[in-house]
């Protein structure tokens, strides 16, 4: 834990994997910084989410840091892709090999923020009672931590256990021959559903609408394996900074229609039963652009759920019908589908029975009454933007952020905002770190906000601020890029919609990922800088000597 002081150069509010990144770059500066977190120790996501299931569906040995030689060689991935106790473990690991802990802060909720005008800072108000102030705020919070209930009445009644997966207990949770509703099938629950249906008496499964889901095909790796993987990581690292999504696996360079369908349908065959992503993302890139493309795709994964559920009725259920394979984040998973083959699970189409209301007892529809032990709320998250507006940040003249944001995020980069000064989002809204493998768009983001910190330090600046035309021709471009996705006609978090939360209503996109891709991304960002951040208004301030350069000074004498 830091020493008790008031007043950073730089505060980060985030544990998590983006602010571990975030203060370790700082910290090897020597800058005066600390970070704040809500939570009681750091993880972030892998913190919070601690339901069966939870696991990476990124390659682990792509998941992790790629900042130390030293640390790769370290660390042994035990699965192909890691499961939470594991991630949290792997986090901890850093920190403690970084010696990172002792400049973070825990029980540490921020809940407002705002910019003093006069003297080029940030005021930081925590739930601790204290005003903290600063320089520079980063804003490392992530994209999924504002969980949402479904709206329905009664929740409070419900004489049972019941939490939100975001929620699940620390403690072990006795499941056995408990009855046991989950409300959701999002990503989230097709893992835990896949996990928890042979482990439980009864499982109930109330589905509002159903998403696309192909198999992770997860497996250990090896001593033989992991050595051979720690002697390819610039291979592995340099893949994924060039495929649009940050992973490993690459599209394919082909034409959809130059391939006759049997080739397809036998290259489907063999990405379906490989591991990972590649089912999506070493398609055909007609898949998330051409309506006839996505469709004959769409018919051969839902003519492999058919072929994995007995029950045709209850595998038409399992089926979208309102969007195509792929055209948003794909969820992976394990027995998920083959979990409605066993007697002690049901599914319920609130579509058609919709959920009333929660009692004492259970749940009930337009057309039952169900008791149960526990219920598990899997209903998502307000994404990407949620975590922001339980913050009252306020910028030049008390502007508030969620009130600038209320129709959908507008920022420069996805990681600065007009009229919020000194505010560097790494992971911002329409940034590409939402729609990439995380932790590769973690440190394309955190580097490039290092370097406009080191910018400003060099030369005494004291205030940054995107300017409104430059924050609108990125809005602008955002937008363009949904034109050329089929994306856009999805309900699903990359178009800003969670049914759970009030004013995001289904068929009104906001723009909240960038879609251009990683390379893209990454080439605009880089060109930004090397033109001195033309389109950043800088402050000249008075001091006469930078921090960095002061502390790298100290460290020397």
């Amino acid at each position: 834990m830091t020493e008790a002081k008031s007043h950073y150069e730089v505060i980060v509010i985030g544990a998590g994997v983006a602010g571990i990144y975030q203060i370790k770059r700082l910290v090897d500066l020597g800058i005066d910084a600390t970070v704040l977190d809500s939570a009681t120790d750091l993880g972030g996501t892998w913190y919070w989410n601690r339901y069966p299931g939870c696991r990476f569906d990124s390659e682990s040995y792509t998941y992790g840091f790629s900042f130390s030689r030293e640390l790769l060689d370290e660390w042994h991935w035990k699965e192909r892709f890691s499961a939470q106790p594991e991630n949290l473990r792997y986090l901890n690991y850093v920190a403690d090999k970084f010696d990172l802990r002792k400049h973070m802060q825990f029980n540490c909720k921020v809940e407002a923020m705002r910019f003093d005008e006069a003297r080029d800072l940030w005021r930081v108000k925590v739930s601790d009672g204290r005003e903290l102030t600063c320089r520079f705020v980063v804003l490392a919070i992530g994209l999924l931590s504002a969980p949402t209930l479904p709206r329905v009445e009664g929740i409070e009644d419900f004489r049972g256990r019941s939490f939100h997966t975001y929620y699940w207990p620390r403690e072990p949770v006795d499941l056995a021959g408990k009855k046991v509703a989950v409300i959701g099938t999002g990503a989230t629950a097709i893992q835990l559903i896949g996990e928890i249906a042979d482990k439980v008496g009864e499982l109930t499964v109330f589905q509002r609408r159903p998403n696309w889901s192909a198999p992770l095909n997860n497996s250990p790796i090896s001593d033989a394996e992991m050595a051979d993987i720690r002697a390819h990581y610039d291979e592995i690292f340099a893949t994924c900074a060039r495929t649009p999504g940050g992973f490993v696996h690459e599209p394919d360079p082909r034409g959809f229609y130059d391939v006759p369908r049997e080739e397809r349908l036998k290259l489907w065959d063999k990405l379906y039963d490989e591991p990972g992503f590649g089912i999506w993302l070493s398609n055909f890139r007609e898949i998330f652009m051409d309506e006839a493309a996505n469709a004959e795709l769409s018919e051969y994964i839902a003519d492999r759920i058919r072929r994995r559920v007995k029950d045709p009725k209850v595998a038409e259920k399992l089926i979208p019908k309102d969007h195509g394979f792929g055209v948003q984040r794909l969820p992976l998973e394990t027995k998920y589908f083959e979990a409605y083959n066993r007697d002690n699970v049901q599914l319920v189409d609130v579509s058609e029975t919709p959920l009333v209301r929660v009692t004492e007892k259970g749940l009930r529809t337009t057309e039952h009454d169900y008791e149960f032990d526990i219920i598990v709320y899997a209903t998502g998250f307000d994404a990407i933007t949620g975590a922001y507006d339980q913050i009252d940040i306020r910028g030049i003249g008390g502007e508030r952020l969620a009130d600038k944001w209320k129709r959908g995020p507008s920022t420069f980069l996805g990681m600065l905002v007009h009229g919020f000064p000194n505010l560097l989002m790494p992971t911002g809204p329409q940034s590409a770190s939402a729609s990439t493998n995380f932790p590769r768009g973690i440190e394309n983001g955190v580097n490039w906000c290092m370097d406009l910190l080191q910018y400003m330090w060099d030369r005494g600046y004291t205030r940054a601020d995107a300017t409104s035309e430059a924050q609108e021709r990125w809005a602008a471009h955002v937008a363009k890029m949904y034109e050329m996705m089929l994306l856009r006609k999805a309900q699903g978090w990359f178009t800003g919609y969670n049914s759970n939360v009030a004013g995001h209503e289904a068929g009104t996109i906001r723009y909240i990922v960038y879609n251009g891709g990683t390379p893209k991304f990454v080439s605009i960002i880089n060109d930004v800088a090397a033109r001195d951040y033309q389109e950043i208004a800088f402050t000249p301030g008075s001091a006469a000597r930078a921090p960095a350069a002061a502390a790298r000074a100290s460290a020397s004498s």
